[in-house]
Order: structure tokens, then sequence, then C-alpha cells
């Protein structure tokens, strides 16, 4: 046997290439010639392992380099190692089109009497295609493995004796789905790509005695994973010579413990050495066959973390091993090792970058290794601070990338009916451009945002949008944040038509009741051209080459009505992703686990050691549960993790490495991986001290990046402007704010700021309870009698105008109209019982008092009734909340008391002047206290009108302090504690940066 192995602590590539030179993997190969290495072949596992390699030898004054390829592969220009004549294999069936074929399968199976027992709901279009992309995932296990649908049904008999129905239900259905997919492929003149790559390892290793005869050839760097993979291995190992170099299989493991690896009753699969052990199975190979190759020195790191991660039964024996390890220096030998302990994601990736940067300036190599791939992103968004550009090699998803963001967003334009949020973030993509330059289109984005879409809602469709703007310009329309004119209208309708245009293929594909994956994709890519011309936008070519693989497929898959587009689209494009073309530079570089196997650089910084991300969560997937996998003879997912194990014990072989972690992920907390949890159980205390130490140094950089060494608190804004500039006249309703807030009359009466409505918003409770107030408003302006018998229906009609006039669904229309026929009766119980008192009914009163002082004071009253007694009873019908009795008592709601003042000076119109006997609070909803009258509550000492000559000194006393002296107008001078929501100008006013929130009051602003 040829068998070698190049420890962990060893540098791979770089010990493998000195073995080349040295002659250790050649046998008697002469060496004597100029030319002696081209003669050469290496296999390595990947094409980054081969150039890593070419370059350790061109360091090593190589001249001629050998004959470098990857492992079973015959494209990109290598030389194929068949050297006979074969029949062409057959072309692979993309993944692409093996999910559209199995989704059709997946949806008829859900469909079916036993598919809806086995869900407790029906799947929709994404979960479909998402358990037929697993379903072919457990296509190629079977293949890999070289198990097929006989080994299922060999089971069958076990899971209907011990499992569920549900169980019994799955392998009924993938007896069908494993004879349907070959028989379709053969059909189509296809195979699996796994299938094929199997065929081709095994031809390559029925044909590698012809092909390499006696010259030397060494595969390194595998762990034949896959048994056509291994059996290519034995075949290259057996040539005369021939040589297989493993990475780190550990050569101190005992026959008995190499049993054990291969025991599963012991449930060997999460150790990093189970692979090796099952490769060495294979080869037919003991370990005292194989030869470490990396020199001898100190392997104490090696040792520690392969006793860290040695099985359970393996433990017991750690106190002893510590011990032993310790008195051979074992904190010298992890001087390089550092744990760093982030407090969540952004800290975490902010720690890694400033390490990889300080790194890089003493020209030392970064590799940043991670599985998870938002964080590669946050990571390169960080080093972006520094000028230091880096993708990471796994590339972006194309859902993800520029391209397929920009086709998110055209879908939600059409599946949203052109709704305000989806139209406006669409035209603020800076790719789009419908054939204008792009400045004109930010322009139009504008007037359409602030002249149509705020502060008033469009009906749903670019046609809401074109009658909005005719509202508008006609001045129809009521709240507009700009107003629009005769000139702005042909450019707007020109974009909208444009915008038409662009949407129409998939407007018509969104008419029909079910829709095709292909049909989907060829609307969307036909809209992107017409929204985005010929803008270099990343992702494009990659759309455009899935656009083409989906229109190759017209008409398969699973059709599906046009609901949750986005999910299906996510679906579709699983698979497919975006890598850079830019230059990069070379010292640094962020992998996934699979680029990171055999690099070495100056320091490996391990990302994201949480647990459930490295290793993985051990996910059996829909199809087989654990058992039924090793019952068919599957390796269980726990495969992954030692795989993960393995990866993990290699790079800590590097002299320099950073492990990071972080304590929350996302909004949860998060737990550091069993693998770093058992290297520092192992190591004990002191010595993981030390690390998380070296790591602390990291986060502390991080922390300060952003840090400022002292905060000065903003104080409380208080504006001081002339008095000749302040308003001489206010609302009843802003009274209120003077007294409460000064700083808010200040914004919005002198710096004439006024609050632009969200965009997009929804109609709410509150609209819907204004609309009830301005039915019952209407009712009573135009004179109807609360005893007539038809009052109820007059209420009817008036609402179906009122809620008419709303921009919402008709379903949600036709919910409020029924809700109003409650509010509507408990309007009339109401009036009818106080109907005797009542001599004339006023509705919405608009007053105007002009004091001497110099101010006038302005209202709209919702209700003044002229009583028979010759007083006047003035109701507030409040859609939100009624004020506190100790506020009312405080003399700090202010509008009642303020309008029977007016009412008494003759201030309000059509009403006629008198003392005002009843002030009422009545609410408008369907709960229990709606129309319940609750007067208002008056100190011991007032009476109405006393309390209305009060609040009419308190009012001048303000409105002289604060408007007609150059007195400053502060902020929240007097909040309201039960107020829930921020006031208009409370950012204006940064209000959370000086205001103190007591913890009682924590969930009021």
């Amino acid at each position: 046997m040829t068998l070698y192995s190049i420890a962990p602590h060893a540098p791979f590539l770089a010990t493998l290439a000195d073995r080349i030179i040295d002659g250790t993997l050649l046998g008697d190969w002469d060496r004597s010639g100029p030319f002696w290495l081209s003669d050469v072949t290496i296999i390595l596992p990947t094409a980054r392992a081969r150039l890593a390699l070419a370059d350790q030898l061109a360091r090593r004054g190589v001249g001629l380099l050998p004959d470098l390829r990857t492992l079973g592969s015959d494209v990109d220009g290598e030389e194929p190692f068949l050297v006979s004549e074969t029949p062409a294999p057959l072309p692979a069936a993309s993944g692409l089109e093996r999910r559209l074929g199995l989704s059709d399968l997946v949806a008829g199976w859900a469909a079916s009497p036993d598919g809806r027992r086995a869900f407790s709901s029906p799947p929709t279009a994404a979960e479909i295609l998402a358990m037929a992309g697993s379903l072919g995932e457990l296509i190629d296990d079977l293949v890999t493995e070289e198990r097929s649908d006989a080994d299922l049904r060999a089971i069958a008999p076990d899971i209907e004796a011990n499992l569920g129905e549900y169980w019994q239900q799955t392998l009924k259905f993938l007896d069908i789905a494993l004879t349907y997919w070959p028989a379709k492929l053969a059909q189509i003149g296809k195979d699996d790509a796994s299938r094929l790559r199997g065929q081709r390892l095994d031809r390559q290793a029925g044909s590698a005695s012809q092909t390499f005869g006696d010259r030397p050839v060494i595969v390194a760097g595998s762990t034949g994973s896959i048994p056509a993979t291994a059996r290519l291995l034995g075949a290259i190992n057996a040539l005369p010579r021939g040589a297989v170099v493993l990475p780190g299989l550990d050569c101190s493991l005992t026959p008995a413990q190499h049993e054990a690896l291969l025991a599963t009753d012991q449930a060997p699969h999460g150790h990093p050495q189970y692979g090796l052990a099952r490769l060495l199975r294979r080869l037919g190979a003991a370990v005292s066959d194989v030869t470490e190759l990396a020199r001898e020195g100190d392997d104490s790191r090696t040792r520690l973390v392969l006793t860290a991660l040695a099985l359970p039964d393996d433990t017991a024996r750690w106190p002893q091993l510590r011990a032993q390890e310790l008195e051979y220096g074992l904190g010298t030998a992890t001087e390089g090792l550092a744990i760093l302990e982030a407090r969540n994601e952004d800290e975490e990736a902010r720690a890694i970058a400033i390490a990889a940067r300080a790194s890089l300036e003493n020209k030392r190599t970064v590799g940043i290794v991670t599985p998870d791939r938002n964080l590669a992103r946050r990571i390169a968004a960080e080093l972006k601070r520094f000028d230091i550009l880096v993708d990471d090699a796994a590339g972006t998803p194309l859902f993800q990338s520029a391209a397929g963001r920009l086709a998110r967003q055209v879908l939600a334009v059409a599946a949203g009916g052109c709704a305000a949020v989806d139209i406006i973030a669409l035209l603020r993509n800076r790719a789009v451009s419908f054939g204008l330059e792009r400045w004109k289109v930010g322009h139009l984005a504008d007037d359409i945002e602030l002249g149509l879409l705020r502060g008033q809602r469009a009906a749903p469709g670019l046609d809401g949008l074109r009658k909005l703007l005719a509202d508008n310009v006609s001045g129809y329309t009521k709240y507009p944040a700009r107003s629009l004119r005769e000139r702005h209208v042909p450019e707007i309708e020109d974009l909208l038509d444009r915008l038409a245009t662009a949407l129409k293929p998939l407007h018509d594909l969104l008419d029909q009741p079910l829709l095709a994956s292909s049909d989907l994709a060829k609307a969307i890519c036909a809209t992107l051209e017409a929204v985005t011309d010929d803008v270099d936008l990343a992702g494009r070519r990659e759309l455009a080459a899935w656009g083409e693989q989906m229109t190759a497929l017209a008409g398969q898959g699973h059709h599906f009505p046009p609901r949750s587009l986005e999910t299906v689209l996510a679906a579709l494009m699983t698979g497919f992703s975006v890598r850079t073309r830019e230059d990069r530079r070379q010292d640094i570089a962020i992998w996934g686990q699979l680029e990171a196997r055999l690099q070495n650089p100056d320091l490996l910084i391990l990302a994201g050691l949480n647990e459930d991300v490295w290793p993985e969560v051990a996910d059996p997937g829909p199809w087989l549960s654990r058992g039924m996998r090793l019952a068919a003879g599957l390796e269980p997912p726990e495969r992954r993790q030692g795989q993960a194990a393995h990866d993990f014990a290699q790079t800590l072989g590097n002299e320099q490495v950073i492990v990071a972690y972080a304590g929350r992920v996302g909004t949860s907390p998060a737990q550091p991986s069993r693998l770093l949890q058992r290297l520092e159980a192992y190591a004990g205390q002191g010595l993981a001290a030390n690390w998380r130490k070296r790591g602390e140094d990291w986060v502390s950089l991080a922390r300060r990046l952003d840090a400022v060494d002292a905060t000065q608190p903003a104080p409380r804004p208080a504006p001081n402007p002339p008095s000749d500039v302040r308003p001489r006249k206010l609302s009843v309703t802003q009274i209120e704010t003077l007294m409460r807030s000064p700083y808010d009359i200040y914004a919005k009466e002198v710096l004439r700021l006024s609050r632009i409505d969200p965009l997009g918003e929804t109609a709410d409770a509150r609209e819907r309870g204004n609309t009830v107030h301005e039915v019952l408003g209407r009712f009573v302006e135009e004179g109807h009698d609360v005893m007539a018998p038809d009052a109820m229906d007059v209420l009817q009609r008036l609402a179906v105008e009122e809620f008419g006039k709303l921009h919402v669904s008709a379903e949600l229309r036709a919910i409020w109209l029924r809700r109003f026929e409650t509010a509507a009766r408990q309007f009339l119980d109401f009036e009818q019982d106080r109907n005797a008192g009542v001599r004339k009914r006023h509705a919405e009163i608009k007053g105007k008092w002009e004091l001497p002082m110099g101010f006038t004071l302005t209202g709209r009253a919702d209700r003044v009734d002229e009583m028979v007694d010759g007083t006047l009873e003035i109701m507030d019908f409040k859609t939100g909340s009624v004020p506190q009795p100790a506020t009312m008592k405080a003399f700090e709601a202010p509008q009642l008391l303020l309008e029977a003042a007016m009412a008494k000076a003759g201030a309000m119109a059509g009403v006629v002047p008198a003392d005002a006997s009843a002030l009422t609070y009545v609410k408008i909803g369907l709960g229990p206290d709606a129309f319940q009258p609750k007067p208002f509550s008056l100190a011991s000492e007032h009476d109405v009108m006393s309390a209305a000559h009060e609040i009419e000194r308190r009012m001048q006393s303000h409105v002289d302090f604060f408007l007609f002296r150059d007195t400053p107008m502060p902020a929240r001078l007097l909040p309201l504690k039960t107020q829930r929501f921020p006031g208009p100008y409370d950012h204006l006013s940064r209000m959370a940066e000086w205001t103190a929130v007591d913890d009682d009051e924590e969930d009021l602003w």
C-alpha cells in the first residue's frame, strides 16, 4: 500500500509539494532529467487546491509543472483519464429540470386522499417546489451511495409495524417517485448528474492502468466519501507508482478505535475521522498502512483537537491525557489560537474585519471560512470601510443579487396592484430607466410620490394612479404633499404608459387562473429588459441564463395560482448564484468550507462557529427519518456534521487561527458550536481563558471603532423666534398642543412644517372611525330626523356614499358597512333617548372668536345641540380614547371648555349664544362603551361655565406668554402619559435623545 497522510498541523499543499520534489511520493521514479516532473500526474479535489499547489511548486523553483487535474473531472480542457473509445455519456438533467419534473408528482400526491392525510394544510406552490428539491437530494443520496428503491421497499414492513401513517404514506409515494423519475429520464434521453459522475469515476478507475502505466500519479486531499471516488482512489493506489495522500488521518488510532469508528451502534458519524475510517475500510487498509508525511515536530495542537473531538467512550481518559499534554507545552502550541466571542453578528463581522486588516498590513495572507453566507456578506461589507474589497467565493444567491432584487420588485408591483410602496421602490431603483435618462425618472418619482401617493390612496392598478393624477390637477384631492400642475401631467402619464408597457407580460400572466413556472420566468425577464435598458446590473447575465433554462422547460412542472409569487420565485432560483467578475486582491478571501479545504493562509479565521451553523442541523429531510435512512443503507444526516468536524480539525492546524462566534444570532440567543465547546472543555479553563483573552482584543477594537469617548445628551429644544413671527391664530385643538408642547406650534406655524403621511398607509380602524364620524355628521347637517321611520335607511345610504370614497378592497368595504349597521342602530338609540330634550341639532359647526388681545381662536365642534331649556350641550364624538377624569379636572383637556366659551361669546356660526349646561364625550365604536355618554369631569368648585371662563383665562395667559413674547418654546412641556404613539414633531425635536422614560412608561413612547 502507498497510502500517506498529512496531519493538520502541517500545511497540506506545502508539505505535498516538498514530498513530491524530494521524491517521497514518487517511488523509484528517475528525477535526474530536466523534465522529470512533467510526467507526474497530481489529482486534487478542487480547482482552487490545484491552483494553490501550482503556486507552491513555482515558489520552489519548478520550471515545468506536473500534470495537475481535478478529481473526477474531464472538462475545462483537461485531458480525460479515459483512453479507450466509449459511448458518449448522456447529457445531465439540470437541478431545475428535476425540481420541476418532480414538482408535478409532489403536487399530485399532495392533492390525493393519501397526501391530504400527510399534510396538516395544503402545501403552497413554493413548498411543493422545495419538497421536489429535497426529493431530488434523496435521489442523489441513493445514487451516490449506490442504493435503490428496492432498499426502501425492504424496510416497508418494519415501517408499517413500528411507525405512523405519515411514514407509511411517504414510502408509498417514494415507490412511485423513484419509479417515475428514471423512466422520465429515459424518455428524454438524460440522466442525473450524480449518476453520470459515478459512471465517469468508474470509467476513470477502470482505465487508470492504461492511462498512466508506470508513471507516477498522486491523488491528494480527498476523503473518498463517495463510493465511486473510493474505487478510483483504490485503482490509483494499485498502480506501480500510484499514491494516495489523505487529509488529516489520525495515524495514532489503534485498531480498536478504528473499529469503533465503523460501529454504527456507537453513532460515530459526527466524528472527524469517520469518513477517513470508512475510506480505509473500502481500500482494505489499516491505519498502520498509512505513512505520515508531516515532518517530526510539535504536533500537540493536532493531538489536542483530535482528543477533544474523540468518541464519547474515549472522553473518560481526558484527565489523564490532559496532564500528559500539559507536560509537552500545550499552551505554547496554541499561542496562535484565539477565540472571538461577539455579542451579535454585526460585532462579530466588524471584529473579524479588523483582525483581517491588521494581518494584511503586516503583509500576511488571510482566509476567512464560514458556512453562513449572510455572515460572509456582513464581513465583506465591514472590510469595505477599510477599502478592502473581497467577495464570498461561494457567490451571492441570484435571488438576493441586484438583478434578483429587481426581479422581485417588478413582480411585487404587478402582483400587488401597483401598491404605493412597491411602485416607488421600483422607480427609486437606480437600474430602472424605461428608456429615459435616469435623473428624469428620479424627478418623476418625486412627483408621483409627493403629488399622488402621500396623503391619499390610489385605487389599485395604474388606472388608479391616472385617476388620482387627474383629480390632483383638478383640485379634487384633499391632502397631497405636493400640488401638481398641468405641465406635470404629460411626463407623468408618459412614465405610467412606459411602466404599463413594461408590466404587460406580467399583468397578462397574472390574469390567468394557473401559471407555469416557465411562463412566470419569461414574463419577469421580459419586464426586466423593458425597465432597465442596457444597464450593467450585477447578476443580469445569470438571470438571463436562468431565464433561458426556464424557457427551455416550457410548460413543465406544477401549475399554481398567482399567489405568494415571491416565495415561488425564491424556490425556482435555488441553486443559482452570482460570482463577481472583477479582479480582487489575492491576499485575502472568504471561503465556504469546501473552498477552504487544503488552504493554509498566514491567518485563518473561522467565522460563525455557532451551534446549528457549524456543524449544521442534522436534518434528514421530509421523506425519510434518520432510522429509515439507516435501515435503507443510507448515511444519516450526522455524516455532514462529521465532515464539518473534519474541516474544523483541519483548519485548527493552521499556525494562526481565530475562532469567532456570536452570542446572539438574529433576535435569539445562540450557543457556540459543540466543536468549540468540546475543545475548551478538554483544554481546561485556564488555557481556554487565554484563547478568549486574545479574541477579546479584537472585540474591544470593534466596539471602540464606532464608539465615542463621551456622549453629550442633546438638550431639550427650546427655540425662541421673534414674537412677531409667531402665530396670532390657533384652533381649539392647537391650544392643548400649545399647553403641552409649544415646540410643536413653532414647528408647524413658524417653520411651516407639516407631517407627510406614510407611503402606502393601509386603511385601518382609525380611518373607519373617521368615516363613521363623517356619516353621522352628514345625517345631522342635512337635517334628517332621528325619529323618522326611514332614519336607518338614510344612514345606510350615507354610509355607502362615504365608504365608497375609500380606496379599499370590496371585501373590506363590505365588512365595514356591515359593522356600521351596529353603530347606526346605537347612534339612533342614543339620539332617540335624548330627543325630547333637544330643540335643534348642529353638526360640524365652525367657530371663530376674535379676542381683544389680538388673537383669534378657531374651531370646529362635532355637535352643538340647542336644548329646550335654552342651554347648549356640546358633544365630541371620539374614535379614540376619552381623556381621563384627572386630566379634565386639571384643565389639560381644553377643547370642549373652549368651545363652550366660544358658544357663549356667539362665535359659533348659526348657534344662538347661550350657556352650556353639559359637555359630553361620545365614543364611536362597537364595544360596550360605544355611544354611552361620558360627561366632562369638573373640579368640585366649578360648574361648566365657570370652568369655561377659567380655561379662557388660562388660554389667554398661555397665548400671551408663548406667542406675544420672545419666550423659548420647549418641546414636551406637559406630555400626555396615555399617548401611545409618537407626535408628528418628536423626531424633529430629537425627543428620544433627551427624554428619560420611566419603566412604567416605556410602552408609551
